[in-house]
């Protein structure tokens, strides 16, 4: 963490220096934005957050209700988005509040009496070596506010707009930067049911299920419900069940289905109640009260039992999966070179069961794709078409989703298996452990992989780096700094600022990483000079997204690049390192020690991840996935890559 690159400032280090933007900002509602994000949902909150680095960036957030959430219904933080906060800086806050899961455990009916549950057996929740972060179980409620006042301590000074719902839009054209004039009505306060209008670029639907953008785009919800429904509340209970204070299955014979998941805070703990088939269209089960979830999940918990004393929120639902068949405003028949200026987000555009607890994680996953490809037309990086790649990309993940929950719902819901009557059906608790073993990759967010395309590349390389799956996440591993020593996650050094990071892997003899880092630096083609501020394109550049410390035209503003040395830290003289390597930045031309890294000596990175004995670069996109693996010497390729995405100007200009 720098925070004394433009000089000494006392405080709170994550409260940045307002940026001047955000100091001539006006109480007023502006005439106009660049972009408007409706909803503060997870996918409002993150998208909000991202946009908060952008200063130069004029982002407002509207929300209907009259202040934030107070009782969120997710909670499931997969590991996937815990590394996400990671680049927010806020993955330590959440761990230290967080209920960790660490295991599993199943019950079944015993063998001896059937009506009586024991357990069954139980597996690690994440399989050991997916993440360096644990899943965990923190309030939406709660998550939303950790984004939200990121964003308030930005340099941006971002904040919510409250008492605000969206009502439609038109387009005019007589603006082409900010064609879209969208109305507003207030719904709280002295003036409410006032309506006013205001001018953005784009739109975002953070909006929920029932989402407003999305009936104003005219784009339906197309699924299915399963005819199923579920019971589910967060209840402070007094009981002698064993695991309590862990995550379990439950299975009965013939009563159903229980799942149980601890709460954050050491107390609180949240019930899933399987209630069985319904009819289509049955709206009688929605009425059943905490009570009744209770009763029927200590007939399924028998001989045990729960003494609930506080029921904190309860709710009942159906099962069901529903896709949009496109996140933008842009047709199916829309030109190549159209550009799509609303955006659908999270449950917006798809929802499904909450057994997998992936809705909150994926919507969170929707605005982090989203957020920084806005931030790079908006700020000139990149030309406007980049926009289409949020629906080409984000629609297809929704859509596997969708069918592995389609799969999971139905699967968690089976009774157990009655070995004196298989005919009857049912599942046996072995195979549900192992069901739930097989799925660990995707319960933890883990599972998305992006297809070839102008911002992932394709696999000739891959054997460079197998570790590094071309597609996936950037899958962090243990390095030392040569500065100074310190071991950290190389992951670590990616933050949530927009600028896409280059992580150069040493050949034997270092000379290769060497070579590469000098012709970064110097070579006309490189795209240090192409695309950086100060570059061969002349343009005037911009300072780091993360801070306004007056960094100005940083060789690092757009990609940020890092080496890693094979063997000790002692062994390398860090004044002898490349400039890309130990670059000077901000007003007074200070040195950033934190650009290169050498192997631990007790968790090789170049082991753990299939590094080739020749060395390799990894290119990583702005929201942490593996964009490309190349050759060090891989010159041409490195350029072609960075052309088909990045603009050789960094003049504003949306299309």
């Amino acid at each position: 963490m720098q925070f004394y690159r433009a000089g000494y400032r006392p405080g709170d280090p994550d409260l940045q220096p307002a940026a001047p933007e955000a100091l001539a900002r006006g109480a007023a509602f502006p005439d106009v934005v660049d972009v408007l994000v409706v909803g503060t949902g997870p996918a409002g909150a993150v998208l909000t957050a991202q946009l908060a680095a952008f200063p130069d960036i004029t982002t407002r957030v509207i929300e209907r209700r009259e202040g934030p959430l107070q009782v969120g219904h997710a909670d499931g933080v997969a590991c996937r988005t815990v590394e996400m906060f990671q680049a927010f800086g806020l993955a330590d806050a959440l761990l230290r509040e967080a209920y960790w899961v660490g295991e599993v455990r199943f019950w079944g009916p015993s063998d001896a009496d059937r009506s009586r549950i024991e357990r069954t057996g139980w597996v690690e929740d994440t399989p050991a070596g997916l993440s360096e972060f644990p899943h965990v179980i923190v309030n939406q409620a709660r998550m939303q506010q950790y984004l939200l006042e990121h964003a308030a301590r930005s340099s941006s000074r971002l904040e919510v707009d409250y008492g605000i719902e969206f009502v439609g839009y038109r387009r005019d054209e007589s603006d082409p930067r900010h064609p879209l004039v969208v109305t507003l009505r207030r719904t709280a306060g002295p003036d409410e049911g006032t309506e006013f209008t205001v001018r953005a670029s784009s739109v975002v639907g953070c909006d929920g299920a029932r989402s407003a953008v999305r009936r104003a785009l005219g784009i339906r919800l197309e699924g299915d419900a399963a005819n199923h429904a579920w019971g589910v509340m967060d209840v402070l209970a007094v009981t002698h069940f064993p695991d309590w204070r862990t995550k379990n299955v439950v299975q009965s014979a013939g009563k159903g289905t229980l799942l149980m998941i601890p709460r954050e805070g050491g107390n609180m703990v949240r019930c899933y109640v399987d209630l069985g088939e319904i009819e289509a269209g049955d709206t009688a089960v929605r009425a059943t009260t905490a009570e009744q979830l209770t009763e029927v999940a200590n007939a399924i918990l028998h001989p045990y039992s729960i003494d609930v004393r506080s029921v904190v929120w309860s709710s009942v639902y159906e099962v069901g999966q529903r896709l949009a068949d496109r996140f933008d405003d842009l047709a199916p028949d829309a030109a190549p070179n159209a550009v799509p200026r609303l955006f659908l987000t999270g449950d917006a555009c798809h929802t499904h069961s909450a057994k997998a607890g992936q809705g909150m994680n994926v919507s969170m996953q929707d605005a982090f794709n989203l957020g920084w490809k806005l931030a790079a037309v908006l700020q000139g990086r990149s030309d406007a078409t980049l926009l289409r790649t949020y629906s080409e990309e984000r629609q297809r993940i929704a859509a596997d989703l969708i069918a592995f929950d389609r799969h999971w719902s139905s699967f968690i819901a089976q009774p157990a298996l009655d070995p004196a009557h298989p005919e009857r059906g049912g599942v046996a608790p072995a195979d549900m452990q192992a069901e739930f073993a097989r799925q660990g990759r995707y319960t933890a967010g883990l599972a998305t992989t992006y297809s070839p395309s102008r911002l992932t590349g394709t696999s000739e390389h891959q054997e460079l780096a197998t570790g590094f799956e071309i597609g996936r996440r950037f899958h962090a591993a243990p390095v030392r700094r040569i500065a100074d020593g310190r071991g950290m996650h190389l992951g670590h050094t990616h933050v949530a600022d927009g600028r896409w990071r280059v992580y150069a892997f040493g050949d034997e003899t270092g000379d290769g990483l060497r070579a590469f880092a000098q012709w970064w630096t110097d070579a006309a083609e490189s795209p240090a000079r192409l695309f950086a501020p100060g570059g061969a394109s002349g343009a005037s550049g911009a300072s780091r997204t993360s801070d306004v410390d007056g960094a100005g035209a940083d060789a690092d503003a757009v990609i940020d690049v890092h080496g890693i040395f094979r063997g000790s830290h002692h062994d390398i003289d860090v004044t002898s390192l490349p400039a890309i390597l130990l670059p000077t930045s901000g007003p007074f031309g200070l040195q950033d020690w934190e650009k290169a890294w050498a192997a631990d000596p007790d968790d090789d990175i170049f082991t753990r991840r299939g590094i080739a004995r020749a060395g390799a670069i990894v290119i990583v996109r702005p929201d942490q996935y593996v964009a490309h693996v190349l050759p060090l010497g891989a010159r041409a390729e490195l350029g072609e890559f960075f052309r088909g995405i990045l603009m050789p100007t960094l003049d504003p200009a949306v299309a």
